[in-house]
């Protein structure tokens, strides 16, 4: 989607529990072994004892409110996305974060993409921006736990460990766009349903969620995919379409793959080997940049990849000014995202 109007990213919050599991802790209770950790490299997760994940969006929400010096009631539009378990069985958490903010004016809108839900929030915030001219700011938020009694952080999925946390992000219509501004250039995505089986395998359609076991188990129904189909095609069309949205998205931003202001790209936090097989493959050398490995200290953060990942680079990049960071999203389905974002007068 090519950005007319300016869209400014005033500011991105990540929530994390105050508790974490390191991984040598959890190879000693083990709940892990040597062998996924060397695969993984990542060093702890984030683990909630009490705090829900629309709790851990709100607490998000709310820095990055106070950051920008926005007040809630400024707010337009409001997603949340998920990917587990929110506290009840039967509700809308997006409407828990409006009320719990005190953002009476805005809709609130819950997505269910799987891991791209943050990015689609974002790309659903803009499109609302762009398209009703009475709206100008927006909220995005995302939200889970991965509580043990439904789900196995550790062993639950192939080369994927999953941490607590919420994540924000503020969008607002921009009339001015100052020197320091960091913008949202273009953003795309792409679906490949036809591999939509991978999270549900050959399993049976079911009355009630956890119904076929006790926890959520993704390494069933990717057993069930590999078996009855293998990774060829999946690999194929997933590289294919990654390369796809990341060309589109640099084409839309109005700059080229080789531009030199490119210097990062992020992908979702899953495990290093993962990362490397699924993205890296597929994304080294299309531009001068390297895709980045964040997961380290969180693990995937389920729908809040993509916002994590802007706020690691604002916080971690030696000089910003003149940067532009390529932000790819994945989800269960299959969807991928890329959103371009500029930092500062120098990268435009």
């Amino acid at each position: 989607m090519k950005i007319g109007s300016p869209l400014r990213v005033a500011a991105v919050a990540v929530q994390k529990p105050d508790t974490a599991v390191t991984t040598t802790h959890a190879i000693e209770l083990k709940r892990t072994d040597d062998h996924d950790a060397d695969r993984t490299g990542i060093n702890e997760l984030p683990v909630s004892t009490i705090a829900s994940g629309p709790d851990l969006a709100v607490g998000a929400a709310r820095s990055a409110l106070a950051a920008a010096r926005w007040e809630p009631s400024s707010l337009d539009f409001i997603g949340h996305a998920w990917i587990h378990h929110q506290g009840h069985d039967f509700w809308s958490p997006a409407h828990f974060v409006a009320d719990s903010l005190g953002a009476h004016r805005a809709m609130p809108v819950g997505i269910q993409q799987m891991c791209n839900g943050g990015a689609m929030g974002l790309e659903l915030a803009a499109t609302r921006l762009l398209a009703d001219p009475t709206a100008r700011r927006a909220l995005v938020t995302t939200g889970d736990r991965f509580a043990d009694e439904g789900f196995d952080r550790w062993k639950g999925d192939y080369g994927v460990w999953y941490g607590d946390g919420g994540t924000a992000c503020l969008l607002e219509r921009a009339d001015i766009v100052s020197p320091h501004d960091v913008t949202l250039r273009s953003i795309v995505s792409k679906a490949i349903p036809s591999v939509e089986s991978l999270h549900r395998g050959v399993d049976e359609f079911t009355p009630a969620a956890r119904w076929l076991s006790p926890t959520t188990d993704v390494r069933r129904t990717k057993k069930g995919y590999i078996d009855a189909r293998g990774l060829d095609e999946f690999h194929r069309i997933s590289r294919a379409a990654l390369r796809e949205v990341v060309a589109q998205a640099v084409s839309e931003a109005g700059i080229t793959l080789g531009d030199p202001r490119i210097s990062s790209i992020t992908v979702p936090r899953v495990g290093r080997t993962l990362m490397q097989e699924t993205y890296a493959s597929a994304l080294d050398g299309m531009t001068k940049s390297h895709v980045s490995f964040t997961a380290a200290q969180s693990g995937h953060l389920g729908a809040g990849d993509l916002a994590a990942n802007i706020e690691h680079v604002e916080r971690t990049a030696p000089e910003l000014d003149g940067h532009i960071g390529l932000f790819v999203s994945a989800g269960g389905g299959f969807t991928f995202t890329c959103a371009v974002i500029a930092f500062g007068a120098g990268a435009w």
